[in-house]
């Protein structure tokens, strides 16, 4: 089920809009709710991303195992190649 939400546009992005929707078919509608949706998930990745990073970064300063990039990188483009690669060492633990 949908609900109604009202939107004050500025006019020139109302006017963009309209225009968009006449050059390529759709209704101003379809194009609003596909441009909502799409930052709607943008915005909850970023604030996921944050979350991940806030946790890891608590993680080390717990004392997790911290890697030299170099490694990492080293590591993953041999599992990249298809060879079979022994996870690199903690830098500090």
């Amino acid at each position: 089920m949908s609900a109604t939400t009202t939107l004050k546009l500025p006019e020139k992005l109302k006017a963009r809009i309209a225009r968009l929707a006449k050059e390529t078919g759709r209704s101003a509608h379809s194009l609003m709710i596909d441009a909502l949706e799409r930052e709607v998930v943008r915005e909850e990745r970023m604030r996921d991303f944050v979350h991940e990073a806030l946790a890891s970064d608590a993680g080390v300063e717990e004392g997790a195992a911290v890697y030299r990039a170099e490694d990492v990188h080293s590591w993953l483009e041999r599992l990249a190649g298809k060879h079979r690669a022994a996870r690199p060492k903690p830098w500090r633990k």
